[in-house]
């Protein structure tokens, strides 16, 4: 197993965080926030298709899972 003890970001942690296009916003702007919840939506969809559901529903939930990933 792996044990991280010092993560470095060098980016400082003043409440902030960076956007893809460099753009400094709040850790508590909507973007942030809404981008959290997409991937926690994708990790249940994913944990979904873990669990062997009905044929016809796998290829639903993995261009879910892929659009979601583009999003």
């Amino acid at each position: 197993m792996v044990h991280l003890d010092r993560i470095y970001t060098r980016g400082g942690d003043r409440g902030q965080t960076s956007l893809g296009d460099g753009q400094r916003v709040s850790k508590l702007h909507a973007r942030i926030e809404a981008g959290g919840t997409v991937d926690e939506l994708n990790c249940a969809i994913g944990v979904a298709g873990a669990a062997m559901p009905p044929e016809s529903l796998r290829p639903v939930l993995a261009a879910l899972q892929q659009f979601l990933f583009a999003l």
